[in-house]
């Protein structure tokens, strides 16, 4: 891979990003675009000072936190137990709690320590670590907190903090798919995220980017239903599709998959995976059933993220009365071409609906 090609690729993390979660008014980052990154720490600083510096112009989220302070005077109300203490030491002091509206909240606890985890940790240009180094001069009364005790399930967004939502999901990245540490206990992070992460933020990319972007469908994320004789399905494992888009009759079920290795080798002979060939068709012939009195057609595509291997599948069969197609979106050009190749995607498969429409 070129050095251009690592910009590229770095490049599109962020925009996969942006749509997944849902960071599309972009106007701010506008500059990143033109920008070449050699690590994806590079990327990541800028993009967090970026935002953070917006933030800090629209002023940093407060909310109230419980305090617990022994006092000369009363604030808010009396805790008991510490004031007796503090008269039995003969101490002129009550212990008062109350709530104050802080900066010092796990919003910007995340921020600032993650910032300063890529500071420390991360391979980040001069010019990158300046700016996001004089955005901390901003949270000088926000507290750096163990990155393992982050819960990031408890980080709430509503009208007032819904600015974080994304710089917070590009922490959660470089925290859950970068963070290493050493067999000595050190801390540090790896040159790019893992593939486990990239599979999930790949995934809720497409999601989002046909949600926001697909002219021609429906875009959704259902479960599809077992076609069970009895209607027991004690066990059986949930059917969570990836993407499904829909117009009129038609259905097209995508399952996003980004691995190392597009196919599988059995017996030196490429194939595609067993695997994910089995479950694609398990969905569409599910959903199938559960459509079969109304008119419908169901199809099913594995969506796989190109790699460099010299052999892509890009395959179309006809299986048992649907089409299963296997497709590889190559992550490593100009977004606008990763983007037209999905556009493309969704208006040749529902072309013959908009056609009947006309």
């Amino acid at each position: 891979m070129t050095t251009k090609d690592k910009s590229i690729y770095i490049k599109n993390v962020f925009y996969m990003l942006a749509y997944a979660f849902h960071a599309l008014n972009l106007d701010q980052y506008e500059d990143l675009a033109g920008e070449e990154f050699e690590h994806l720490h590079d990327l990541f600083a800028a993009t967090l000072a970026k935002g953070i510096t917006r933030q800090v112009k629209q002023g940093l989220y407060r909310e109230y936190l419980n305090r617990t302070e022994d006092l000369p005077t009363l604030r808010g109300k009396i805790e008991l137990a510490g004031t007796i203490r503090n008269r039995i030491a003969r101490t002129q002091r009550l212990s008062c709690e109350y709530d104050e509206l802080s900066e010092n909240n796990l919003y910007n606890q995340v921020l600032k320590t993650i910032s300063m985890l890529l500071l420390r940790h991360g391979q980040v240009a001069d010019g990158r670590r300046s700016d996001l180094r004089k955005t901390m001069l901003f949270f000088s009364s926000v507290d750096e907190i163990e990155p393992a005790s982050i819960r990031w399930d408890a980080l709430r967004f509503q009208r007032n903090n819904v600015s974080y939502r994304f710089l917070l999901s590009v922490c959660q990245l470089v925290l859950e798919g970068m963070l290493i540490t050493t067999e000595r206990g050190e801390r540090k992070l790896a040159r790019f995220v893992d593939d486990q992460h990239m599979e999930r933020l790949y995934e809720k990319f497409i999601l989002e980017y046909y949600a926001a972007e697909c002219d021609c469908a429906a875009t959704s994320s259902p479960q599809v239903k077992w076609a069970l004789d009895d209607g027991m399905g004690t066990l059986l494992p949930i059917m969570q599709t990836d993407v499904v888009l829909r117009r009129g009759n038609r259905e097209l079920i995508i399952d996003a998959k980004y691995y190392a290795h597009t196919l599988q080798e059995s017996y030196g002979v490429a194939k595609v995976h067993s695997e994910n060939l089995y479950q694609i068709f398990s969905y569409v012939k599910n959903r199938e059933a559960e459509l079969a009195d109304t008119d419908h057609e169901v199809s099913g595509m594995l969506l796989y993220a190109k790699t460099d291997e010299q052999m892509q599948p890009d395959c179309v069969y006809q299986m048992s009365g649907n089409q299963i197609s296997v497709k590889t979106l190559d992550l490593n050009r100009e977004f606008k071409e990763i983007a037209a190749q999905l556009d493309e995607t969704a208006r040749v498969h529902f072309a013959k609906e908009q056609a009947a429409a006309l």
